[in-house]
């Protein structure tokens, strides 16, 4: 069945959804409301502007004594905004808050830096009489770029951090969840181990009995089944430790894989068809895990189908790769959900704990180096997996 596991997965998901929605909606306030504060900042500073330029006119107008003082208050209290007045032929008369040093070495400062304030604002009109004018333009302080670039700082070191969690939470989990994996894995095989050995026994013990000798073939079966069930045992005690890899020829381990599905499961309508090279093709494998991948990807074909169609098996290389491309007529996978099928819980079958292909890619990525994925597939056509392993040179004999 779909079970809860599926369901659970599925929250998981909207639950990412939703929060990166919220993540977004934080963000785009802040921006926002920074936004509107900087706008504020570059409004008031150009009132200053105006309010210095008002200054400059009344100081050359003779002013009194009095008067005089407060406006050399008012030009002297501009500390931060960069200014440049020049006259009505565009030469630079005075600048303020601008690096003097950097103005005295490079004679091209001023220059550049009169063109980012045309650039940024129109200037401010300073009438001196009625047949001469000057202008007065400006650029927006250190103040109004910090406010701006706050935010960007701001979040840049929030998602560093919250990157920097989820790593350390989402390596914790899987570590948490391959060791509930391995631990059932390995109580999985030992329990099976004690019923097996017992079966083991009545198989020899039914061979050397009368009644056994009648049941020929039959005893053959149960022998086959048995042993199956010790591969199985042997597969999930390996899960969790080393593999032992060795040299083969994948030619030789599909073959096995395929006679034993065909053996086992109900192929009377489906065609399984074998493309494979002449020559060797190599690859260093741990046999039982690889024949568990191999019969994961054909019963999942097999579940695609419905009981009718073909399969198609192909080998080849490129380089330094061995690849095997299982290919089935069934109802194929939409392009959306080609990685969902590898995790936990995906299933599309109403019975089973929808383990298969994550337990598929767990062996071909994490034991053998490999890859797999799903390499084409269309609604209604059909799918291929292909399973990618690093060649492994094989030894002469003698």
């Amino acid at each position: 069945m779909k079970n809860k596991d599926a369901a659970l997965y599925r929250y998981k998901d909207h639950l990412k959804t939703v929060l990166l929605v919220i993540g977004g909606m934080i963000v785009g306030a802040t921006v926002w409301y920074t936004s509107r504060i900087a706008a504020q900042i570059k409004e008031e500073e150009k009132r200053k502007v105006e309010i210095f330029a008002k200054a400059l006119v009344t100081a050359t107008q003779g002013p009194d004594e009095q008067s005089f003082g407060f406006i050399l208050d008012v030009i002297k209290s501009n500390e931060s905004i960069p200014q440049i007045l020049v006259d009505d032929q565009g030469t630079i008369m005075e600048y303020n808050n601008l690096d003097s040093m950097r103005a005295t070495r490079d004679p091209d400062f001023l220059a550049s830096q009169l063109a980012r304030m045309k650039e940024y604002a129109d200037p401010i009109v300073v009438p001196l009489d009625q047949d001469l004018e000057q202008y007065l333009y400006y650029n927006h302080s250190a103040l109004y770029d910090r406010v701006r670039y706050f935010p960007i700082l701001q979040l840049s070191i929030i998602g560093l951090f919250l990157g920097a969690a989820y790593a350390v939470f989402s390596t914790s989990r899987r570590a948490e969840q391959n060791r509930v994996w391995v631990g059932m894995s390995k109580e999985t095989a030992h329990q099976l181990g004690t019923p097996i050995s017992s079966l083991v026994a009545w198989v020899e013990y039914l061979r050397e009995s009368e009644e056994g000798k009648a049941l020929g073939s039959v005893l053959e079966e149960m022998d086959k089944d048995v042993q199956r069930l010790e591969t199985i045992a042997e597969r999930f005690s390996k899960v969790g430790s080393a593999p032992d890899l060795h040299p083969v020829d994948l030619r030789l381990a599909l073959q096995e894989s395929v006679e034993y599905i065909r053996r086992r499961s109900s192929v009377s309508k489906v065609d399984i068809r074998l493309d494979f090279p002449d020559q060797p093709v190599q690859a260093a494998i741990n046999e039982p895990l690889f024949a568990w991948v191999i019969e994961n990807l054909l019963k999942n074909a097999l579940d695609a189908m419905e009981g009718s169609g073909s399969i198609g098996l192909k080998l080849g290389q490129k380089h330094q790769t061995s690849w095997v491309d299982i290919s089935d007529s069934g109802k194929g996978i939409p392009k959306n959900r080609w990685q969902k099928v590898f995790e936990p819980g995906f299933s599309t079958k109403k019975r089973g704990w929808g383990l298969g292909l994550t337990l598929t890619r767990r062996i071909v990525e994490n034991y053998h180096a490999g890859k797999v994925f799903v390499k084409d597939s269309q609604p209604g056509q059909g799918t291929t997996f292909r399973i990618e392993l690093p060649i492994a040179q094989m030894k002469p004999l003698g």
